[in-house]
């Protein structure tokens, strides 16, 4: 079988790494890439020989178009792209940002992240989540959870992004886990119980977290508590500290978790547990579906 011309690249380019997906003017899928060169890596300089490393080979003469979402646009990245302003609709490609190249077979778009003033919040990359989202779910009305190092919970109206929180809880984790005192009690391993009951307390008595936190290391000493069961408990801790602050978004609404494995698995395990509406729809579906109503408008415009 012959395979399909290049016509466009799709990019996610986000802090620690860069996913792209070579695809075919019907876009299907052609080829998926992947690189651990993300913004936290580069330069403004290196993003172009970054992106011909990874296509290589598969460039025809002609100028193709590379529709970026994430960290390429922030103020660090390749090219600051300007942010969109809460309430609005998902930023389209009538917004994004063209990059001069020096290869002229890249024809380079970086679209915007969404920002809201009061509190001040941003974000890059998630929007285009948002986008994919909503062209398959353009009547959805209600709350979408981005689980990751910055968690966000995003209400959605109207197919507009009315406001949203980011939440540290997974960097929290990390830095918790890997560079403090708890480094020495914290496994790699799973109690699924004992995570329950660690986000029902923390939910039920949020401001005795930091005490609840040293338990973990005390349990071990004292109790001979295992490692494993101490890693449940920290996340478990964190989430539900989280959703005790965020239940303004998720309670009484319908929450949607962009995310199928275990992070977004742990979130739909606590929001179950105190009786939401929940549900999960793939992450990298709906990034990708973003990226291709990006092109969508691109093409109409051609």
């Amino acid at each position: 079988m012959t395979k399909p011309a290049l016509s466009w690249v799709a990019a996610d380019w986000g802090t620690t790494h860069l996913r792209l997906w070579l695809m075919a003017a019907n876009s299907d899928v052609i080829a998926r890439r992947e690189s651990p060169l993300g913004m936290g890596r580069l330069t403004p300089e290196g993003y172009e020989p970054a992106l011909l490393e990874l296509l290589a080979g598969d460039l025809p003469d002609a100028a193709i178009p590379v529709i970026i979402c994430g960290m390429a646009g922030a103020r660090q990245g390749w090219v600051e792209a300007p942010y969109a302003t809460v309430p609005c609709e998902v930023p389209s490609l009538a917004n994004a940002t063209q990059v001069k190249t020096d290869d002229p077979r890249l024809s380079v778009y970086i679209l915007p992240g969404i920002c809201q003033q009061t509190p001040p919040d941003v974000m890059r990359g998630e929007e285009t989540q948002i986008g994919g989202f909503l062209a398959a779910e353009p009547n959805f009305d209600g709350i979408l959870c981005l689980p990751g190092t910055h968690c966000k919970w995003v209400h959605i109206s109207a197919r507009e992004v009315v406001s949203f929180r980011t939440f540290m809880t997974g960097e929290l984790f990390a830095l918790l886990g890997e560079h403090s005192v708890l480094k020495h009690s914290i496994g790699t391993g799973w109690d699924d119980a004992a995570f329950d009951v660690a986000v029902s307390d923390a939910l039920s008595r949020p401001a005795g977290i930091g005490a609840e936190l040293f338990t973990l290391r005390a349990a071990q000493l004292l109790q001979d508590q295992s490692p494993d069961v101490a890693r449940a408990r920290l996340s478990g801790m964190l989430i539900g500290l989280e959703l005790a602050a965020a239940r303004p978004y998720w309670l009484g609404q319908e929450v949607v978790i962009l995310g199928q494995e275990g992070l977004a698995k742990a979130y739909h395990t606590a929001l179950q547990s105190q009786s939401a509406w929940c549900r999960m729809v793939s992450a990298e579906g709906t990034t990708l579906q973003g990226l291709k109503a990006a092109y969508e408008q691109l093409e109409a415009k051609t």
